[in-house]
């Protein structure tokens, strides 16, 4: 009898222990089946890049916009607004650029460079200066049709809430050692160039390149206390050019006047090359 008690223990725990391992073995399936459909999620996201110091640490918001090429365009759960001003009105966008687009605009704006201008008052024409000491280029109206940079601007448009045919052609900037662009207003004090589009309403200055010291954006007119500015300390505001991230300001108020307190500059580049890319924005259609 007990022999026969003993087999059917035996026989109970082997089952068991049988229904444990299929259960576990159905539950590795689900996990693993789980990571894969997470995981064509991804390709998408990263269609514009995944090298920015965000990419790497995907938040759960990722997995909610699956397979929506709307989402990767406008890069969702990627990109992190930071309120940094009030007046004048300062957004930083951490993440706003992949790294392959930052790299992608550098590529095309590298071999076309030119010394940079500044608008003259009287005739609204672009005349050198020692005021802007770095070299840039403007994308053409073909380039603006390359999916890359048309993702570009539909994200722009997006989180300015401007729309994109109120924008003029993306202009890139290279500030090498010792090159600064002194304080200045983007709004025009001229009425020539308000005759194609109006007054300007806002930049979105987007910076492509990491390692550089110096090379600040500086606000004087924000109130933030000190900042450094090309090793300098200086009161105002600074933001640093981050590989990604993308600075927006508003050049207009909210009364619909051009805001003073809007004035901005680029602080001297100490080491490194800063690479930047800005799109003015303004009232209307630019064409």
């Amino acid at each position: 009898m007990a022999s026969n008690a003993m087999r059917i223990v035996i026989a109970l725990l082997t089952l068991v222990t049988i229904g444990m391992l299929f259960g576990a073995l159905l539950q590795l399936a689900f996990i693993r089946n789980m990571e894969d459909s997470y995981g064509t999620a991804l390709p998408s996201l990263r269609t514009f890049g995944s090298q920015n110091s965000g990419d790497n640490h995907l938040p759960s918001v990722v997995s909610s916009w699956e397979n929506d090429k709307e989402a990767a365009i406008l890069r969702i759960g990627y990109v992190k607004p930071e309120i940094v001003s009030w007046s004048p009105r300062i957004i930083l966008f951490h993440n706003f650029l992949s790294s392959a687009e930052c790299d992608y605009l550098r590529a095309i704006a590298k071999p076309r460079l030119h010394v940079s201008t500044v608008v003259d008052a009287k005739t609204g024409k672009g005349v050198k200066s020692n005021v802007r000491t770095s070299s840039g280029m403007f994308l053409n109206h073909e380039e603006r049709k390359h999916p890359m940079i048309h993702a570009i601007e539909k994200r722009i448009a997006t989180y300015s809430q401007i729309p994109a045919e109120n924008g003029e052609l993306i202009q890139v900037l290279r500030y090498e050692p010792n090159q600064f662009y002194r304080p200045h207003h983007d709004y025009f004090s001229d009425t020539f160039n308000l005759k194609r589009g109006g007054q300007r309403v806002a930049t979105m200055l987007m910076y492509l390149t990491d390692n550089v010291e110096g090379g600040e954006t500086f606000f004087p007119k924000a109130v933030s206390g000190e900042c450094s500015c090309g090793g300098k300390m200086v009161k105002g505001l600074c933001v640093k050019p981050n590989k990604g991230d993308a600075v927006l300001f508003w050049s207009m108020g909210l009364d619909g006047e051009s805001d003073p307190d809007s004035i901005h500059g680029g602080c001297e580049v100490l080491s490194g090359e800063k690479w930047s890319a800005t799109k003015w924005m303004r009232q209307k259609a630019t064409s």
